[in-house]
């Protein structure tokens, strides 16, 4: 990896959550995490990866990713989606 290159902040979480503990992957790993941070970020209307439930969404959206299995994540958790979507949806509808 060059210096150049930025590990996700999330990474070190993943790996926890994952058992992963060589490194070789890390690269590899943070550009999953970006791209589930993306996706996850878009589909609930939030710019705020800092939020607990989002977090988690992205760590578990990286996960089925990671498995080869994302296409199964969005219906394992369509509700907390939906919901956390809402709730963006209503914040924003509040500052307006």
């Amino acid at each position: 990896m060059t210096p150049e290159e930025q590990l996700h902040p999330l990474l070190k979480s993943f790996k926890e959550r994952m058992r992963i503990f060589h490194n070789g992957e890390d690269a590899n790993l943070s550009k999953m995490l970006e791209s589930s941070e993306s996706a996850i970020l878009s589909l609930v209307g939030s710019n705020d990866s800092a939020n607990p439930r989002v977090r988690e969404l992205i760590l578990e959206r990286a996960r089925y990713a990671y498995n080869d299995q994302v296409e199964f994540f969005y219906g394992n958790f369509q509700g907390d989606l939906m919901a956390l979507s809402l709730e963006n949806y209503k914040l924003e509808e509040k500052h307006d």
